[in-house]
């Protein structure tokens, strides 16, 4: 619901960029980030050991809080409802949220700078490429294992 949403958002956005986004948002530190919003830490009902050792508090517990309170959700009513409460409690974030300008910055320089590929060698799991480049006379090599 959340990669549906950036990929409205931001129609033109490469893979890699929308893939970033989205794990930004879905990862568990943001999940916590919403049960404290919600004082979710505050309902939870734990072992004694949990409570002595601040379990309401812990990021993996709280994450999955949020995570246990869409399933539920889901399974009370159906998709729609889900999808309409996952996008208001990431409406702030949906907004602030912006593919990396720095990667399209970096882009536009690169297809600029074209590259003399002087060596390739590539297995299915190890690739390695030498490159050279001349810039007004400045001569750049680099060698790279991908």
């Amino acid at each position: 619901m959340i990669a549906n949403a950036l990929y409205h958002r931001f129609p033109r956005v490469d893979e890699g960029d929308m893939s970033r986004m989205r794990a930004t948002l879905v990862r568990g530190n943001t999940l916590a980030e919403i049960a404290r919003e919600f004082e979710l830490g505050e309902c939870l009902r734990l072992g004694p050991g949990e409570l002595k050792s601040g379990g309401f508090r812990r990021e993996s517990i709280l994450a999955d809080t949020v995570e246990a309170l869409i399933g539920g959700v889901f399974l009370d009513s159906d998709i729609q409802n889900v999808e309409r409460l996952i996008l208001s409690w990431y409406q702030t974030r949906l907004d602030e949220i912006s593919p990396a300008i720095s990667k399209r910055i970096r882009r536009r320089v690169c297809r600029s700078i074209c590259r003399d590929v002087i060596c390739r060698c590539r297995l299915t799991w190890w690739s390695r490429f030498a490159a050279k480049r001349t810039i007004r006379n400045l001569l750049s090599t680099a060698r790279s294992v991908a």
